[in-house]
């Protein structure tokens, strides 16, 4: 379900996962939320940052006002499950004081709504689980809309009740198709109900001014955004990808706080005292610190303790995974040092195609994120974490393994620094401008590649889908304009537009105040060819499968996203020219996929979501459910034993090489291939009826190893077009002048370091 209980989902977020292992903690009146001083003086100056010097600047009036209203409680209740009608009409008057209430710096207003939201959020599970006391009837004829976002709110009492009773029908009906019995079903859905009121509950005074601040923010342009104290930290983490702490991932799992996973060479990870499943039940800071009772505690809040400076200590008071609640704690002492979050960082592999006994080999790099570690790049670290750095150093590596085509794969890259975009696609051309940015003076500045030298210029291609955004689309957009290489996939995102982050504290007149970061739109980039990536995104050479739901994701999918417009090119010259090679490649491309069973399984699959999307109901008839569940099982059955014959009998055109010289024989190979099959069975087992964190934590981190290992039939695809250009242009020497603009061979001119 896309945006069922939009606070449990940001709950979720946190990880404040609580379940009902003690007292019934929901039975307990919701604390009053209420302003703090200094979110008020945040409010207001974030106010007068944002009517100035936003690139839609739009002042604070009544009119934003009820935009910002409505916005507001679309983000508290997304799906009209919580409030009816009368609440709404009850805050009425608000719809056009809300800028008065920022002006004024008084918040009571939004505070109160929020406090509303959780009477009614406490008041609806409280039903829910009223309910699970009761029998449903499964053989009557009746629906449950998925999706509620554009539907009116409920008019009253009675018809919210009904919209819960058969949202508790469809949870229970999950598991009952899943082989539970009735008691298991109760107790499942009685502590998933309990623990949605828990985790709610642990949301703060922060967690409630960032959703009205942003409800303002977005208000004016979907980019927008207003992030607390915390959030900035976090996302100052996520552009550096590193952070000082113990190198171990958490979650949290019926009131304790789990290690998820331990980070090779990590301080954790080096101890060899922290496994996998240990609960971490206190923390201490040094050596003689009194320890901290963390049970039941938020995630960040545990987190921001673990956190500290560079080697300095931290003890933690560790429950062992297999052990009892009462069972001895021990107490395991780690000194803090600089992580690297590998996990987001650029990756390479290799990917070989087999065609009528010709080997091509593809060179593959995964980009998560657009990251640099900006401070360390502004206090002349020459060691700074950098894409572009990762990359170029991949390319190397790939040149010596003598690949004939790289992949530069953005799928649900949603963008990072603006400065990496730019130096990314300075790897592939020699000189020239990359984007346009205009501020809003209509000022347009050219930022341009000016190093000398490529790290590869051979043939190249770029894999976008729906989720690759921003810088993904400027490195995307700057690649198809010079027809330097193939851009492949779906449409991306379509976000055309410039941020940068302004510190509150500045305006705060305290070094204590902390009033939090605007993430602000400042300025819209423009391609060199003059279009914009705003709104209609980065169109494909080649076009596979939309796996997206465009019209809720996505910038066309925003009420107030910027028009679409265009401006000057910039002055630049083409380096290559990929209009008549791309019809023969796709000519290819339809004649293979139309033959290949799992594109096809793809396509079909597509085909039902888009189905059930339209649809928008789910039916709630234990006979009808059983007769899609059986069809669904009967697919996943034919697949299965397709996909562990190939495994086991490898007639495929394509073998992954993640590291050239790591060949498995015997023993190895016979585990690989063992494990390759428990991957399959994983990756397409049938609905549960289960939540994630209701799952043995084994069993959910063997769910997301097998997700990771199935087969990509789009990447696959990819490499295969890919593999087909270099035939192409090994046969045709005009061709190859056309579409490699610095030479038929893959020799690259060495790039600067800076690069």
């Amino acid at each position: 379900m896309k945006k069922q209980l939009i606070l449990v989902t940001l709950a979720l977020a946190l990880s404040a996962h609580a379940g009902a292992a003690q007292t019934d903690k929901s039975a307990a009146p919701p604390p009053v939320m209420k302003p703090l001083a200094q979110q008020t003086q945040a409010a207001l100056w974030a106010s007068r940052v944002l009517s100035r010097y936003h690139y839609k600047a739009t002042p604070l009036d009544d009119a934003m006002s009820e935009k910002i209203f409505d916005r507001y409680f679309k983000s508290l209740d997304a799906e009209k499950l919580f409030f009816v009608q009368a609440d709404i009409d009850r805050f009425a008057p608000l719809r056009t004081r809300l800028d008065d209430a920022i002006n004024g710096e008084d918040l009571t207003a939004p505070f109160a709504i929020y406090n509303l939201y959780q009477q009614r959020f406490d008041e609806r599970m409280a039903y829910a689980r009223e309910l699970l006391k009761s029998k449903f009837d499964f053989s009557a004829d009746e629906s449950y809309q998925l999706d509620r976002e554009k539907a009116a709110w409920p008019k009253n009492e009675e018809e919210v009740r009904d919209l819960w009773r058969k949202r508790v029908k469809n949870d229970w009906l999950r598991l009952k198709l899943a082989g539970k019995e009735d008691k298991s079903i109760r107790e499942t859905l009685d502590k998933r109900y309990e623990s949605y009121t828990t985790r709610s509950r642990k949301l703060n005074n922060e967690d409630v001014f960032q959703i009205f601040m942003n409800a303002y923010a977005m208000s004016i342009e979907p980019h927008t955004n207003y992030l607390g104290p915390r959030a900035s930290e976090n996302f100052d983490i996520a552009m550096r990808l590193s952070l000082e702490g113990i190198g171990a991932v958490l979650q949290t799992r019926d009131e304790y706080t789990v290690v998820r996973e331990v980070v090779p060479g990590s301080p954790a990870g080096l101890s060899g005292k922290l496994k996998v499943g240990d609960r971490i039940v206190g923390v201490g800071q040094g050596d003689s610190g009194p320890i901290v009772e963390v049970l039941g505690m938020r995630i960040d809040d545990v987190v921001q303790l673990i956190r500290g400076a560079k080697d300095s200590t931290v003890r933690l008071d560790i429950l062992p995974a297999d052990a009892g609640p009462d069972a001895k704690h021990t107490i395991v002492p780690l000194v803090r040092k600089k992580i690297s979050m590998e996990e987001q960082a650029a990756k390479k592999s290799i990917i070989e195609v087999r065609d009528n006994g010709v080997k091509r080999r593809i060179g593959v790099i995964a980009l998560p994120t657009f990251y640099q570690d900006f401070e360390a790049r502004r206090r002349g670290d020459k060691d700074f974490k950098s894409a572009t750095r990762d990359v170029t150093r991949l390319l190397g590596e790939l040149k010596k393994d003598k690949v004939d085509n790289v992949l530069i794969d953005l799928r649900n890259n949603g963008g990072g620094s603006l400065n990496e975009a730019v130096e990314l696609t300075g790897l592939f051309i020699d000189k020239g401008p990359v984007v346009m940015q205009r501020s809003a003076e209509g000022k347009v500045d050219i930022e341009s590649d000016t190093n000398a030298g490529l790290a590869w210029d051979g043939p190249m291609g770029v894999l976008i889908n729906r989720g690759s955004a921003s810088a993904s689309e400027i490195f995307a957009a700057a690649i198809q304009d010079y027809g330097r290489g193939l851009v492949i996939g779906e449409g991306s995102f379509g976000k055309g537009t410039v941020q940068t982050l302004i510190n509150l504290d500045r305006f705060g007149g305290s070094e204590k105040a902390r009033l939090g970061e605007l993430k602000m739109t400042v300025a819209q980039f423009f391609r060199i060819n003059g279009g914009t990536t705003q709104l209609r995104g980065v169109t494909p050479d080649i076009k596979l499968p939309a796996m997206s739901d465009t019209d809720n994701f996505g910038e066309s999918s925003y009420d107030n996203a910027l028009p679409w417009v265009a401006i000057k090119p910039a002055p630049f010259t083409p380096t290559g020219d990929m209009k008549e090679i791309v019809p023969l490649l796709d000519k290819k491309h339809e004649v293979r996929v139309a033959r290949d069973k799992d594109f096809q399984y793809l396509q079909d699959d597509i085909a039902l979501v888009v189905k059930q999307r339209k649809e928008n109901q789910l039916s709630l008839n234990e006979t009808v459910r059983r007769k899609e569940r059986d069809a669904q099982e009967a697919r996943t059955r034919a697949r299965e034993k397709r996909l562990i014959a190939q495994i086991s009998n490898p007639a495929d055109d394509l073998v992954v090489i993640q590291d050239p010289k790591d060949v498995l024989k015997g023993a190895k190979a016979a585990a690989k291939t063992a494990k390759q099959i428990a991957a399959v069975k994983g990756a397409l087992r049938t609905d549960d009826g289960l939540q994630g964190d209701e799952r043995a934590l084994s069993a959910e981190l063997d769910a997301e190893s097998a997700a990771k290992s199935a087969k990509d039939v789009l990447l696959n695809e990819t490499v295969r077009i890919l593999a087909d250009e270099v035939a192409l242009i090994k046969g045709d020497t005009r061709l190859a002048a056309k579409v490699l603009p610095y030479g038929a061979d893959t020799k690259a001119t060495p790039v600067a370091a800076t690069k």
